[in-house]
């Protein structure tokens, strides 16, 4: 890649998303030792993805991606003193919207609870709803500081910070759940205060970096500033999108809900493992490129952008379809060896995530597309582009999971919601790739193609041994071995035969990115 330092930023990124994750699996499988797939588990999971849907709103989602490239923008034509002051400014408007809204929502899930006659389900997820919704202000704040140090390319501590989330809710579940009786009730509303007491620790770790850039940390409330107006302008259809977007994510989970008492929960599970690579590596990338992006575009330098979004295709091309391939014929075996430990998540629980997993898999090439495509948009301070798309997404989406839950079998339906998933966001994504090739001439889709096809052939390979290893070796070390370890030997082994089959087939198809990213991540190449 011709600027090295995106890998390395992006390496950086993945490397504290890696730890983030890893502790966010062994996060998964406590809460699904104690939890499984019953209703406080589904509960707890929907109303922790309200606040989550703000976050991606204001704080990672359109906020950021109007306010990235205009500070970027300001600091590169005015200097850092304009650029913090216009930081402060966003930051206060951001505070008191996101207050007001926090105080709202408290108040509506708290009368929510006073329906008459309100099931156990709802009364459930409305009681854990109201906990947890102050963590919107929280969350935004942390995502938002994440922001301005991305804008001066340092990633590490941002990255750091949802570390923390996972350690809290870890301490909590085996540190303080022996000392609360057996009740799910009870486990479930102390893992929601420690949610609002991660969303403290997260805004607060970030500081410290905040402070050695120059944050005069200081509020203003002078909105009157046509930077601000712009951002707000940016910002307007992002919201849009991203508004309807998040709230068809939560009709998702509302569905889920309405489906079953374990539907909610069994798609977390799946969800969680295909967020694994696709957070380490894809949104690490993605979160790199916003800023890369903006400089590009700030600078006018159309031809780094395009060999930009060329090679980081390439890159997620070679990684992304082994872990989905890899994902889709394992997926039985590897929910089994994380999630099954003589608790609440039993072979039952397997199955219906198995069949989540299984539909959901192969959106992680889609997934990966739209860590690019999108940011290339923002950069370009289009926002509206991928909005009216996301717009079209949305609605495919919803017509799929009706028609899904509509058509098929029970203890199908929520794997019908994971597919209509994948489908809605391949169609937008095939459309935006289309759109961005109009706009940004020459960006080497037939090399991007060839990619494509030497992984797959690859990766079809590389599965069907991974799977034959795993079916062969699961019986015969379960007969020398306990059987939880015998799982994990089994799909490690499974993992190490297809990744090393994968790697000698594309280093033999004189795969270019093994060069490139083994190049890039060099430190004095």
């Amino acid at each position: 890649m011709r600027d090295r330092k995106v890998i390395r930023s992006a390496g950086v990124v993945g490397s504290f998303t890696l730890l983030s994750r890893g502790l966010g699996m062994l996060r998964d499988v406590i809460f699904a030792y104690f939890f499984g797939t019953s209703l406080f588990a589904s509960a707890f999971l929907v109303a922790f993805k309200i606040p989550n849907l703000f976050r991606r709103l204001f704080g990672e989602g359109a906020l950021s991606a109007a306010f990235i490239p205009v500070l970027i923008e300001t600091r590169t034509k005015e200097g850092d003193q304009a650029a913090w002051d216009m930081a402060a400014k966003v930051v206060t408007m951001a505070a008191a919207v996101l207050t007001a809204i926090a105080l709202v929502g408290v108040l509506a899930f708290s009368i929510g609870l006073h329906i008459p006659n309100i099931s156990e389900k709802w009364l459930t997820n409305f009681g854990l709803s109201r906990v947890m919704f102050p963590y919107v202000l929280l969350i935004c704040m942390a995502s938002l500081s994440m922001a301005v140090l991305n804008s001066y390319k340092h990633f590490a501590t941002s990255a750091f910070a949802p570390c923390l989330l996972n350690l809290i809710l870890i301490a909590v579940m085996l540190c303080l759940f022996p000392f609360i009786g057996h009740e799910d009730s009870s486990r479930a509303y102390a893992l929601a205060w420690a949610v609002l007491l991660a969303g403290v620790a997260q805004v607060a770790i970030q500081l410290p970096t905040l402070k050695r850039f120059g944050c005069p940390f200081k509020f203003s409330s002078h909105w009157n500033d046509p930077r601000i107006r712009r951002i707000l302008y940016l910002m307007g259809p992002a919201a849009l999108g991203a508004g309807i977007t998040q709230i068809n994510v939560l009709l998702d989970g509302y569905l889920a809900v309405w489906i079953g008492d374990w539907a909610p929960a069994a798609l977390f599970y799946s969800e969680r493992l295909v967020y694994f690579p696709l957070g380490i590596i894809a949104t690490a990338l993605g979160t790199v490129l916003l800023p890369t992006f903006s400089t590009h575009a700030a600078e006018k330098n159309i031809d780094a952008m395009r060999d930009t979004i060329t090679h980081s295709l390439r890159h997620l091309i070679y990684i992304m379809t082994p872990a989905a391939l890899g994902l889709l014929v394992l997926a039985p075996f590897i929910l089994q060896a994380i999630f099954e430990w003589n608790g609440s998540f039993n072979a039952q629980s397997t199955l219906f995530s198995t069949r989540a997993l299984m539909c959901y898999a192969p959106g992680l090439l889609v997934f990966s597309a739209s860590k690019v495509f999108v940011p290339a948009f923002y950069a370009m301070q289009d926002t509206r582009t991928p909005v009216r798309i996301g717009i079209c997404t949305v609605l495919l989406n919803l017509v799929l999971n009706i028609t899904f839950i509509l058509t098929l079998p029970l203890y199908w339906k929520h794997a019908g919601m994971a597919l209509a998933t994948v489908l809605s966001e391949a169609a937008g994504m095939v459309v935006l790739g289309i759109i961005l090739a109009r706009r940004i001439k020459g960006l080497q889709w037939l090399e991007t193609a060839r990619s494509l096809v030497r992984c797959l052939v690859s990766a079809s390979a590389m599965a069907a041994a991974a799977w034959l290893t795993a079916w062969v070796a699961l019986p015969v070390l379960g007969n020398l071995l306990p059987s939880k370890i015998a799982q994990m030997l089994a799909v490690g082994l499974a993992i190490g035969v297809g990744a090393a089959l994968y790697f000698l087939l594309t280093l033999l198809l004189r795969a270019p990115e093994l060069h490139e990213i083994k190049s890039a991540l060099r430190r004095h190449s």
